[in-house]
């Protein structure tokens, strides 16, 4: 797939078939994601590729803290029924992928790891999309991090970028509208 129609094929996919993707192509897709820009030239991304119990641990405490968030059962919308099924499964999805960079006090060096990984992690979800796989860039889950930490034994001086799961799709969205772009170009110089 041609890199600009993978741009703008990816969406944020929340039905997953249950087929395991096959080791060989989520390791394909980390090796294209490690080829994103970082600052220094640092690298400073890990990932961890979570599937089976752990992986339903992980949903699990997305589903509570989604829970939590919402009005109690029975005063719920539709709406907001599906999204806690979805965070409670990932949508089914048989993989999940989480970013991690190193934790550092130093406010700039941190705020670089963290763009850096957050490119790596783009180029990781265009690679799925290339791929014929979905994903769905999550921090929503961040929003119990203590328990993620302790699901995943991710230790203190690791800093969890973002989530994501990853399977063959089970559904096709439509492209979401994109906002109005007035404003959001300065054109300087040029």
């Amino acid at each position: 797939m041609e890199l600009y129609e993978a741009i703008r094929r990816r969406r944020s996919i929340r039905k997953y078939k249950p087929d395991m993707v096959p080791r060989e192509t989520i390791a394909r897709l980390l090796e294209e994601a490690m080829w994103a820009p970082s600052g220094l030239n640092w690298q400073p991304w890990e990932f961890m590729v979570i599937t089976g119990p752990k992986k339903d641990e992980l949903a699990a405490s997305y589903g509570r803290i989604t829970e939590f968030g919402f009005p109690p059962a029975g005063q719920r919308s539709p709406a907001q029924e599906n999204f806690i099924r979805w965070a409670k499964t990932l949508g089914g999805a048989p993989v999940a992928i989480v970013a991690l960079t190193p934790a550092y006090g130093d406010p700039s060096v941190r705020k670089m790891n963290l763009e850096s990984v957050s490119a790596a992690f783009a180029y990781l979800l265009l690679a799925a999309t290339a791929e014929g796989l979905g994903t769905c860039w999550m921090t929503g889950p961040l929003r119990n991090e203590k328990e993620i930490r302790r699901i995943l034994e991710i230790p203190d001086d690791k800093e969890i970028v973002a989530i994501t799961p990853i399977g063959y799709p089970d559904e096709e969205p439509a492209p979401p509208p994109r906002k109005d772009q007035q404003g959001k170009i300065q054109w300087i110089g040029f």
